[in-house]
């Protein structure tokens, strides 16, 4: 007979059931909180942001062109987990992708609006100056023995301070707004180029950001599960000494991983920003993106195809907030509901645990360690 628990035994699938697991304990706290704040509609806000877009289904343009937005508004965050997992599976905690993230901003919105550069310039400096950003807090990391994620939050505030300042000028930024200018008014080549806006309602926003998103996941995933230089930086990052004693440069592997971590936020940030859905404004705080990618990259179990659905679905009930009736309820409700399934996520492990079962596994054990011995015995 088959034995259907081995399915449920699986690693993978223990991940997708935990992650589950937060996702809908998450959504009946919020529904918890509607309930405390105006029971008689808390109903109707639940349904209001849970169906989001879908509202428009009547009229398949306007449903496809939000159903396009929510699309190029998890780019950032799903790209931003992207950088955390390979960090973190080769055994360093990149909370420096938030930093890393505005450079991106900064190099990508100076490039075009200032200088005028074409797209793909534009794209491939934020690339290479987010990657030379991720590659100074590695270098500390190896040969200065400072711990990556106090360097990680140093250079946010830099970064921060930096994107402020050489952002605020004329050339680049509305300064009676404090945001910056409109890129398809100011310099039209150095928007992204689009991609099937046709079948999104005519998105203006609906650009390759999309499918280059899914192809770096993919090429992450190849990277860290199929080469040998995958296996060295997860080798490096587990035990930095073991690998050093099979003979791997464990300083330059750990300088490569927080590079190419940085590298990827950078991505996230330029083909996020140039496709001019959102212009920067003056902060005087670190973009949350880089510490919205850290609950991304766990809700979807570490995995590079896993994160792109969590990215997803936190944009989408991010976004849902927005169809709640302001007369009964703030809209901010939707980004508490988010807040609280990131707070699950550390959990994560601990509902891994549960679906387990481990009396019930070491009964199952002995069990059939007891048949085996009785066939031994005939």
């Amino acid at each position: 007979m088959k034995d259907n628990t081995k399915f449920f035994k699986k690693p993978a699938v223990q991940t997708i059931l935990a992650s589950v697991l937060c996702a809908i304990l998450g959504i009946i706290l919020g529904y918890i909180i509607l309930l405390c704040m105006n029971p008689g509609h808390a109903t109707e806000g639940m349904i209001a942001i849970l169906r989001n877009f879908f509202k428009y289904s009547a009229k398949p343009t306007q449903l496809w062109y939000y159903f396009g937005s929510t699309l190029v508004k998890a780019v950032p965050v799903i790209l931003c987990s992207e950088a955390i997992l390979f960090a973190y599976k080769a055994g360093l905690f990149n909370i420096g992708v938030a930093g890393q993230y505005t450079i991106g901003i900064l190099v990508s919105l100076y490039t075009s609006l200032a200088l005028g550069w074409n797209w793909f310039f534009c794209l491939l400096a934020a690339v290479i100056c987010g990657g030379l950003w991720g590659a100074i807090c590695g270098f500390f990391k190896a040969y200065c023995n400072v711990n990556e994620v106090i360097a990680g939050i140093m250079l946010n505030w830099i970064s921060l301070y930096l994107c402020n300042i050489i952002l605020s000028n004329e050339k680049t930024m509305n300064i009676t707004k404090s945001e910056t200018y409109d890129i398809a008014a100011k310099n039209k080549a150095g928007l992204l180029p689009g991609f099937m806006q046709s079948v999104f309602g005519n998105n203006q926003y609906m650009t390759i950001a999309v499918p280059i998103t899914v192809i770096v996941a993919i090429l992450i995933w190849v990277v860290l599960s199929k080469t040998t230089f995958g296996f060295e930086l997860k080798a490096t990052g587990h035990n930095k000494d073991a690998a050093k004693y099979a003979g791997m440069n464990a300083k330059r592997n750990i300088i490569l991983t927080l590079a190419i971590s940085g590298a990827v936020s950078g991505l996230a940030a330029s083909l996020f920003y140039l496709t001019s859905i959102e212009h920067y404004k003056i902060a005087s705080s670190v973009p949350g993106m880089g510490f919205s990618g850290i609950a991304v990259a766990f809700l979807g179990g570490l995995h590079p195809i896993g994160a792109i659905v969590a990215g997803l679905f936190v944009e989408y009930i991010t976004l849902g907030g927005q169809y709640l009736n302001t007369n009964y309820f703030n809209p901010q409700v939707a980004d508490l509901m988010i807040a609280i399934i990131i707070y699950l996520c550390g959990f994560v492990l601990f509902f891994k645990t549960v679906i387990n079962k481990p009396g019930k596994a070491k009964k199952k054990d002995a069990a059939d360690e007891k048949a085996a011995a009785k066939k031994e015995v005939k």
